[in-house]
């Protein structure tokens, strides 16, 4: 049963790369201080938002890049691409809640949308 985004419980079971799925989790939220790879600056993530690494959620796979997003789903947010076979290769992207959005791709393009960040993501993975 879906659950909405928001609302999902925090899932502190112990994750590897290999088994943060490529499709949204619809029932629960994989907290990055589970991850046993989470980096130093994805556990910091929300610290200016007030968000801990235990409420820092993975959301999926485009392309070959992981999205962490610390906050709500309407901002304000913060999100984090990491790349799955470099991890020192992030991009962030920021959600106000007031349309103020902004973050780089790896394109090295700037976004105030973040449907065209994730596009940016998926075009630098290539084909599959």
């Amino acid at each position: 049963m879906s659950i909405p985004a928001d609302d999902r419980p925090f899932d502190l079971s112990p994750v590897t790369t290999d088994d943060l799925p490529a499709t949204p989790v619809r029932d629960r939220n994989i907290a990055a201080v589970a991850w046993d790879q989470a980096p130093a600056e994805l556990l910091r993530l929300g610290d200016d938002l007030g968000i801990g690494a235990d409420r820092i959620a993975y959301k999926r796979r485009i392309g070959d890049w992981l999205l962490w997003r610390a906050g709500p789903t309407r901002g304000p947010a913060r999100w984090m691409a990491l790349h799955s076979q470099d991890l020192s290769r992030r991009f962030t992207f920021f959600i106000d809640g007031n349309k103020n959005d902004s973050g780089i791709g790896p394109s090295g393009q700037s976004h105030a949308r973040f449907r065209s960040w994730k596009e940016d993501l998926l075009a630098e993975s290539g084909p599959r």
